[in-house]
């Protein structure tokens, strides 16, 4: 079981916080985006080189080939490596662009963050799975989720109970898992 956010250490508490956020905001799956940071284990300021040039940069590891790309917007590499929220949100929003315009399930298309060669992208995939599966718990027993997998699937209430401890144990299979934001008038 992963601790509450205030438990953890100052860059853990950023990646959840920042993870939850960029996901919602980019309506991405955030047990997704957690995964994925979880799994590039990236810190402020680095810079991991790769072995075709390029450079992972920050938080997410960012590809710099995708920032060629967004260089006309004024992003740069050092822009992605900072700390904050920017880097999860450019993650977020490229992990938006790989679900709904790449091939393949769900989990191929997200592992395409990493590679989209095949045998690269399998063994990213894999470990990605498991990771958010326990990111899907965590989610579940703090906040309303919703089901993405599902069509007309309803919002499920936490599954914390008044000690901070699971109610009920989730099945092993994966569900992903949108947050749902309700402002206190509805």
């Amino acid at each position: 079981m992963l601790p509450f956010v205030a438990d953890l250490p100052p860059l853990e508490q950023e990646r959840i916080v920042c993870s939850i956020s960029s996901a919602v905001k980019y309506e991405v799956p955030a047990n997704i985006v957690l995964a994925v940071a979880e799994k590039e284990g990236g810190k402020p300021g680095q810079w991991v080189r790769n072995t075709n040039g390029t450079h992972d940069v920050g938080p997410m590891q960012f590809n710099t080939a995708y920032l060629r790309e967004l260089e006309r917007y004024g992003i740069t590499a050092n822009d992605v490596a900072a700390s904050g929220c920017y880097s999860f949100d450019l993650a977020a929003w490229r992990l938006r662009m790989h679900l709904r315009n790449d091939r393949g399930d769900i989990w191929t298309r997200t592992a395409n963050y990493h590679s989209r060669t095949p045998q690269f992208n399998a063994v990213y995939r894999a470990d990605l799975m498991k990771k958010a599966a326990k990111w899907a718990d965590w989610l579940e027993a703090r906040f309303i989720t919703l089901d993405v997998t599902k069509e007309g699937a309803t919002p499920s209430a936490p599954t914390m109970n008044a000690v901070g401890a699971p109610r009920s144990a989730r099945p092993a299979a994966y569900v992903a898992r949108q947050i749902t934001l309700t402002s206190s008038n509805e």
